[in-house]
């Protein structure tokens, strides 16, 4: 399969890379299947994959562990080295264009107070939201990358499911 075809199978493509990137083959090695198991199970377990019921939670706090991401897949990449350059394709491109605008944007206003003021806190979880779909995505990808878990069943709980799963399969 080319990269091109696997975001698209997993709803990603609004990443933006360059074309003649989209056409290579992938091949992932034990690297990157080590350290897309790490970083799946970092996703799994942190408030970008769960809901977050409006009266359960604090913002403040889901938006230090979506920051944490940073310094959790640098880590994973500095570990896993140059063997793992698939995952790193990836996890860059995704730390960058989805994780980095959602943390940017509310970097200031919560140090702001922002998060004191109701209409604020419901335009975080509402963007919070829309993260999340899209690291639901990125999760399941990582988990078909690793080998583990079938990534449907993730995107099933999660009511989605990639651009080619067969709905009618019981």
């Amino acid at each position: 399969m080319i990269w091109r075809d696997w975001l698209k199978k997993w709803k990603m493509t609004n990443l933006q890379l360059n074309p003649p990137f989209l056409n290579v083959e992938l091949k992932f090695a034990d690297a990157d299947k080590d350290a897309a198991w790490e970083m799946y199970i970092e996703l799994l377990t942190r408030i970008t994959t769960q809901a977050l019921d409006p009266k359960d939670g604090d913002e403040k706090t889901a938006l230090d562990s979506i920051y944490k991401l940073f310094e959790i897949t640098r880590e994973i990449i500095k570990r896993h080295g140059r063997d793992s350059l698939e995952f790193t394709k990836l996890a860059i491109v995704v730390l960058n264009q989805i994780i980095r605008p959602f943390t940017a944007r509310w970097h200031k206003p919560s140090v702001s107070g922002a998060f004191n003021d109701s209409v604020q806190r419901l335009a975080f979880r509402q963007e919070l939201a829309e993260l999340q779909a899209n690291l639901r995505n990125y999760t399941a990808m990582l988990g078909d990358m690793a080998g583990v878990e079938d990534p449907l069943l993730l995107l099933e709980q999660a009511e989605i499911r990639p651009a080619d799963a067969d709905v009618s399969a019981p």
